[in-house]
């Protein structure tokens, strides 16, 4: 009997909703399909793996086989676990020692697979083979698919990276940060552009200032009927007795706003968001934007947000947490507090002063100061973070909780116009 493939997609891992995988079925020469018993088993099969799967009675051909090993490479058995692993049980892999070898892997499963599930087997296999050492070498950097977890790698990775592979390096977070910039920039300007315009408005105007649409439908009460050039006829006119303006004219920043980013290793994503939001704010010439990164120390990167490439290698994860430092040095460089947006990025684990760190928020708050907390600024949800400092800081008016990139123009909008914050699940918030 003769058979025919046709390719649909399914996932054989069933890691997460949405992800999918290559997968060929099986259809007789009548057109019709696999029996679905046989369909069942090879699924069963694809998830089980080889080691497990021997009841199922299914021999993998074809592409199925070669997805089968990808996939055993990496959550297989029966080679000797690397001892850097940091794989937890008796399974382990056999991507071997060197960078070529891991490459061809990359290779085959970005053949076998689509990029969200390239992915996630990728983080599984720095995580589980202990395969960091291997990205500083060209070779594995240019198979990879870059991704914001990779990039937070990299980072991690920055000091002990050779001459040879910086530059590799640069290439893959430079993609990344111009993907996010696309995807970013537009909906952060527009919506920050209406909050700015919105904030500023004033009541005596410059005639080139006047918003006419506005100004006309605040007056609409004010409309006279006036005789016309002849008793037949009549006109009509709205007397602007309030003028609405926006004051665009003006050249100075009409907000400040401080991002204050905690560089502790589980704030990989955050950061790497947190510098792409930076050199947007900062291109807008009606925002004066500071980024002040910190651990145990704090450096101000304001001068290289032009390129937020420079300003992720200029950030160093890992190491300790001094929360209170950062505000100390942020709270220093604030002349308009009335004026000013200060955004705390962080997971809250504080190594330094809590009471002092409480405080110093109390302090900017009731300057007039906006205060933003966010436990995390990526698309992975919500963290593990501190949750009694969440709570205290909740209590002083400044609620802490994870925001997405999409929502991060809606929170700052909503700050620069102080209003409520467009908590998501505000009933589940610390």
């Amino acid at each position: 009997m003769t058979t025919t493939r046709t390719t649909t997609r399914t996932d054989p891992m069933r890691r997460t909703p949405g992800e999918t995988t290559e997968r060929t079925t099986e259809r007789t020469a009548t057109g019709s399909p696999t029996p679905p018993d046989a369909e069942r088993l090879r699924r069963w099969r694809m998830v089980l793996g080889a080691d497990s799967a021997d009841s199922t009675g299914c021999t993998l051909t074809g592409q199925d086989a070669a997805m089968d090993g990808a996939l055993n490479a990496l959550y297989g058995g029966g080679a000797e676990k690397k001892p850097n692993s940091r794989g937890t049980g008796g399974r382990s892999a056999g991507l071997g020692a060197s960078a070529p070898s891991v490459a061809r892997w990359l290779g085959d499963i970005r053949t076998y697979f689509p990029s969200s599930v390239v992915q996630v087997m990728q983080r599984d296999a720095i995580d589980r083979l202990g395969l960091s050492a291997l990205l500083l070498e060209p070779e594995m950097l240019e198979a990879v698919e870059p991704d914001v977890h990779l990039v937070g790698t990299l980072l991690s990775l920055n000091k002990a990276m050779p001459e040879t592979t910086k530059e590799t390096a640069r290439a893959v977070v430079r993609k990344v940060v111009e993907d996010l910039e696309r995807r970013l920039e537009s909906p952060t300007r527009a919506t920050l552009t209406g909050a700015l315009d919105r904030s500023a408005r004033i009541s005596r105007p410059r005639h080139r200032d006047i918003d006419w649409d506005r100004t006309i439908r605040a007056n609409l009460k004010n409309y006279l009927t006036l005789p016309g050039p002849d008793a037949a006829t009549t006109t009509g006119t709205v007397v602007p007795e309030r003028l609405i303006g926006y004051g665009r004219s003006s050249r100075s920043a009409k907000k400040d706003i401080v991002l204050c980013v905690d560089q502790s290793g589980s704030m990989a994503a955050s950061v790497v968001h947190a510098s792409v939001f930076g050199a947007v704010l900062a291109s807008m010439r009606t925002l004066s934007t500071r980024l002040v990164v910190f651990d145990t120390a704090v450096v101000d990167l304001t001068d290289q947000l032009d390129d937020p490439v420079d300003v992720l290698f200029g950030t160093q994860l890992g190491g300790g947490t001094d929360i209170n430092r950062a505000l100390a040095y942020c709270q220093s460089r604030i002349t308009r507090p009335a004026d000013t947006v200060v955004v705390l990025i962080s997971d809250l684990y504080e190594g330094g002063i809590r009471d002092e760190m409480l405080k110093r928020v109390a302090a900017m708050k009731a300057t007039g100061v906006q205060f933003v907390t966010l436990l995390a600024l990526s698309d992975e949800g919500a963290p593990a973070y501190d949750h009694e400092h969440a709570a205290a800081l909740g209590a002083l008016g400044a609620p802490a909780f994870a925001c997405t990139p999409d929502l991060f123009p809606d929170v700052m909008a909503a700050a620069i116009e102080k209003r409520p914050l467009p908590i998501p699940d505000k009933e589940h918030q610390p």
